[in-house]
Formats: C-alpha cells, sequence, structure tokens
C-alpha cells in the first residue's frame, strides 16, 4: 500500500461576486438581491462585491429573529 501527500492551500475571501455570495448564503442568485437586505461594495475597479462579514450579521439576525434592514445594518458597520 502506498502513502499520498496532498498538500492543498486556500486563500480565504472576505469580499464575494454575486455567484459566491449566493453559493455562500444557499440562496439562488437571481433571488439574493431580492431577499438579503446586503448591499454589494462598489470597489476600485468597478466590480461589486459582497462582504461576508455583512452576509454573517444577516444571517445571524435571521437565527435570531432579529433581521436587520439596511438602516440597522450599516449603522452597525459604523
Amino acid at each position: 500500500m502506498s502513502i499520498s501527500t496532498l498538500n492543498i492551500r486556500v486563500t480565504p475571501r472576505r469580499m464575494l461576486p454575486l455567484r459566491d455570495a449566493a453559493e455562500y448564503t444557499g440562496i439562488a442568485a437571481k433571488r439574493l438581491a431580492g431577499v438579503c437586505p446586503v448591499t454589494p461594495i462598489e470597489m476600485p475597479d468597478g466590480s461589486r462585491l459582497y462582504d461576508m462579514r455583512d452576509l454573517d450579521a444577516w444571517i445571524d439576525g435571521l437565527k435570531s429573529g432579529d433581521a436587520t434592514g439596511d438602516d440597522e445594518l450599516i449603522g452597525k458597520l459604523g
């Protein structure tokens, strides 16, 4: 029996494009913008990316029954 070693390098990302944000939340990309109050951030290159921390805060609010609106979420961000 031979032994193999597999080295995997995972680079964590904080900012996600729509498709990845949808996969991360488990919501279809077509539905995400309609049900998620998190607004994507426009990056210097013009791309619009979702912050994973904002998505996490929204999901945590859903779990606790305290879904946050845009104004409350922005207030939490400072």
